[in-house]
């Protein structure tokens, strides 16, 4: 029973005024426990992102768990006969052990949670004053980080630092534009191949690049080393130190090239480690997607930055609805590109995020959560500070029950090849989709130097068979569909 009802056996044997204590302090602590869990999401939240209160908070489940034990043993020993065999005595002792046992387990596993959850946010998300960012905004409110934010801008970023390449590429550049009252997000992909990306005036980099970062003196010609994948690794090896101090120089550099040739101001990046991206899918139980055509394993062409030698793909993803994937499996869905279109890869990765969004659920955060607290710090690097993760975590339940969309910056008119985007015309496609879902437009997009223009190759036929009116926003549930006439070239 004490097990159960911590202190009815203290008062069944005898002690009322010690067990009556007990009970209502356990009483007591159930229906706070329940008040604050139903009542005051927000300072959960809070506990949940705080380093110094999760330390509080696991001293407190382990010091509860010792009393549990003190309790159940405390009550044996009272209620016991004083008249007992051996046996009797030693089975009584047994059974005890038992229940301290099934005590011990779930205390232990609930504090090593807990400690999980605090090394996840000591590694990954640091304080305003024990990191450097040269981009980030400071944070003025921290209770109420979004009060003059109407759309919070995100850059989310894919590196690829596998064994056998050179340097660091980031394939994915997503950009999640998020209306901070209702959580609905709209996904701009931005293709890794895309040359003369911009910067903002105000920005030492456009002094280095005024036309954008390419070579001219190479001319009017594809420029690997001038990619936007080729960004992260390249810049700050040339020009260290050139956007003064920061945690991740590389990360500061495609968020200013985004913010320009997007025309928003991106507040925030989240790096994605691609093998820290399998674990944390194994860890979540795998992603359902819908598979539309082969999406190749592998595969190399053997040109472009961080190539290896040229090799057929190891093998391939077959179409098919509803198909449950594996981290590995789910890593090559996002990443895979030998023989198809990029613009079809950007599809597939918007629609793992949007696979993982839906995946994550309460029962597999508590069964599983040490497990994706482990995969998240291999997985995530960042420049949110710790102050405002409160905020953030509210934020991104918003986001799990809103509406997801996809922007279509329209690839056959503004970026046939990569040579020379249309940056102009696809600020005017996304600040009319955004001003359509949200009243004002979240940022004043940043004075750019317009590219210089060049000559372009024949339009290509349109990649898609059913394609989105560009400038409108796709719902990822549509985009994502099973739809076996798509063929990702």
């Amino acid at each position: 029973m004490s097990a159960l009802v911590p202190g009815s056996g203290l008062l069944m044997g005898g002690r009322k005024k010690l067990g009556a204590f007990v009970l209502t302090i356990s009483v007591g602590l159930l229906l706070i426990a329940a008040y604050v869990g139903l009542t005051q999401r927000d300072s959960v939240l809070a506990l949940a992102v705080s380093p110094r209160q999760l330390l509080v908070a696991t001293g407190a489940v382990v010091l509860l768990g010792g009393l549990w034990i003190w309790v159940v043993v405390a009550s044996h020993k009272l209620l016991r006969p004083v008249s007992m065999t051996y046996t009797s005595r030693l089975v009584g002792s047994m059974f005890v052990g038992l229940l301290c046992f099934g005590i011990v387990v779930p205390t232990t596993v609930a504090a090593q949670t807990v400690m999980a959850q605090r090394d996840l946010v000591g590694s990954v998300f640091q304080s305003e004053g024990n990191s450097k960012s040269a981009t980030r905004p400071k944070v003025t409110n921290a209770s109420d980080p979004w009060a003059k934010t109407p759309r919070l801008n995100l850059l989310l970023l894919g590196a690829d630092d596998g064994v056998g390449r050179t340097g660091v590429r980031t394939d994915t550049v997503i950009v999640a534009s998020i209306d901070t009252k209702t959580g609905n997000t709209a996904l701009i992909s931005l293709s890794r191949n895309w040359m003369r990306m911009p910067f903002p005036e105000d920005s030492p980099l456009h002094k280095v690049y005024p036309d954008g970062f390419w070579d001219p003196s190479k001319g009017n010609v594809e420029q690997p080393e001038y990619y936007l994948d080729a960004m992260y690794d390249n810049i700050p090896r040339q020009h260290p130190g050139i956007l003064g101090q920061t945690d991740n120089e590389g990360a500061d550099v495609v968020k200013l090239a985004a913010s320009a040739a997007l025309g928003l101001d991106i507040d925030y990046y989240m790096q994605v480690n691609l093998a820290g991206f399998r674990q944390i899918i194994d860890a979540v139980g795998g992603i359902t997607v819908n598979v539309n055509y082969r999406v190749p394993i592998g595969g190399d062409y053997g040109e472009g930055p961080g190539s290896n030698t040229e090799k057929k793909p190891s093998g391939y993803i077959e179409p098919g609805p509803n198909q449950k994937l594996d981290g590995y499996h789910a890593l090559w869905f996002a990443r895979g590109r030998y023989g198809l279109s990029d613009p079809s890869r950007q599809e597939r990765q918007r629609c793992t995020i949007h696979a993982l969004v839906n995946s994550v659920n309460p029962t597999t955060l508590v069964t599983k959560y040490q497990e994706i607290a482990s995969a998240g710090k291999q997985l995530l690097r960042t420049d949110i500070p710790q102050e405002i993760l409160g905020a953030f975590t509210q934020l991104g339940l918003k986001v799990k029950n809103a509406k997801v969309t996809n922007i279509d910056l329209d690839k056959n008119k503004n970026f046939p090849t990569g040579k020379n985007p249309d940056y102009t015309a696809m600020q005017e496609i996304i600040q009319k989709s955004l001003s359509a879902q949200t009243n004002p437009v979240a940022s004043t997009p940043k004075p750019t130097k317009k590219p210089t223009t060049g000559t372009t190759t024949k339009k290509p036929t349109p990649t898609k068979t059913t394609p989105t009116t560009p400038g409108t926003a796709e719902n990822l549930n549509d985009a994502c569909a099973y739809n076996p006439s798509q063929t990702g070239n």
